[in-house]
């Protein structure tokens, strides 16, 4: 019987990609009805490592390579979840769900509801975001926001490898569809180093991480930052700098945009009163202003300052220095926390 939130002492450290492929299997194990579907998921194990060595063990039955048509093979998964499998199914770019969207918000996301839950869809889609590596506009966006807004998914988005098995193993048992949102430069694979954060202990156990449980990855009485994925690594850089000249920062992780946990960031928005949010997804209309809503709405009076820091509403650019600039870099978070409380 799978645990919430492990408190087994652990040893071994693993990347993110390792700790996603490990909760994978153990589902399939567990459970015949569980299959991986996308474009080179099978014979090469995911461009992120995201299936990688899952063939060896599942064979080309259950770890299957698609066309290069989401249409195709996300309408698949949403007809195989409602007739009881339990499919995940990878967007090797979260870019590409535009080719899909009638699958992914008139199916997946909607079928419930218009058959007076009748049928469920029980399926996962995975999704690599986020830039950093120079890939342009059609291969680097997050996208969280898209998906948040639209109701009928669950949103997640893990930041650490412990958190990465504990989210996915949650997803696949979940019996309403999921979207499970890697960040590339978080999955630890050869030539795209990490930053130093993700690769954590994991115990072997099977455990769950319950959805809309925000965490506290660090403590702090002067400033909330609230972040998710890449940038939460980018903001405890931030944040231990900015404690060099005393500028306690406390950072929240959401780890799961829908359910979203609203009482975690007002608890420490009451504590430090100041509020900046940090996100990789655009600026407008997305979860920066959300969070940033939802504080004022249920208590404006403990917020003395706010401000949030997203990418500019202009598509990635390609050239790396032009990437740099819009992408929020640590010393930005830092330049912001700054600003608010001096």
């Amino acid at each position: 019987m799978a645990q919430q939130e492990s408190t087994q002492t652990v040893d071994r450290e693993l990347t993110m990609s390792r700790a996603m492929v490990e909760a994978i299997a153990d589902e399939m194990r567990t459970n015949e009805e569980v299959f991986y579907m996308g474009e080179d998921v099978a014979d090469y194990g995911g461009i992120f490592d995201s299936t990688q060595g899952l063939l060896d063990e599942f064979g080309h039955d259950r770890i299957m390579d698609v066309p290069i048509s989401e249409t195709a093979y996300l309408g698949a998964a949403v007809g195989a979840a409602q007739a009881g499998m339990r499919p995940i199914a990878e967007l090797m770019f979260v870019d590409f769900f535009g080719v899909a969207m009638d699958q992914i918000y008139n199916q997946m996301a909607k079928n419930t509801y218009m058959s007076g839950a009748n049928v469920t869809v029980p399926m996962v889609l995975t999704a690599a975001v986020g830039g950093t590596y120079n890939d342009a506009a059609q291969h680097s966006q997050t996208l969280y926001g898209t998906f948040a807004h639209l109701p009928g998914m669950k949103v997640v988005v893990p930041s650490t490898a412990y958190d990465a098995k504990g989210l996915m193993h949650n997803a696949i048992r979940d019996d309403d569809p999921v979207v499970y949102m890697f960040h590339k430069r978080l999955m630890g694979i050869g030539w795209m180093p990490a930053p130093d954060g993700p690769k954590t202990p994991v115990p072997e156990e099977a455990y769950t991480i319950p959805f809309g449980s925000a965490d506290v990855k660090r403590e702090g009485a002067d400033v909330t930052v609230v972040t998710l994925g890449l940038h939460v690594h980018r903001a405890l850089e931030a944040a231990e700098t900015l404690a060099e000249d005393d500028i306690d920062t406390e950072v929240i992780d959401l780890r799961t945009l829908v359910p979203v946990d609203t009482d975690t960031i007002l608890e420490s928005v009451e504590k430090t009163g100041r509020l900046v949010v940090v996100d990789e997804d655009y600026r407008s209309y997305g979860v920066t202003s959300e969070i940033i809503a939802r504080v004022a709405e249920a208590d404006l009076a403990s917020l003395e300052a706010v401000d949030r820091l997203a990418v500019p509403d202009v598509p990635i650019p390609y050239a790396r220095p032009l990437e740099n600039e819009v992408i929020p870099a640590t010393d930005d978070i830092e330049d912001t926390v700054r600003a608010i409380t001096s």
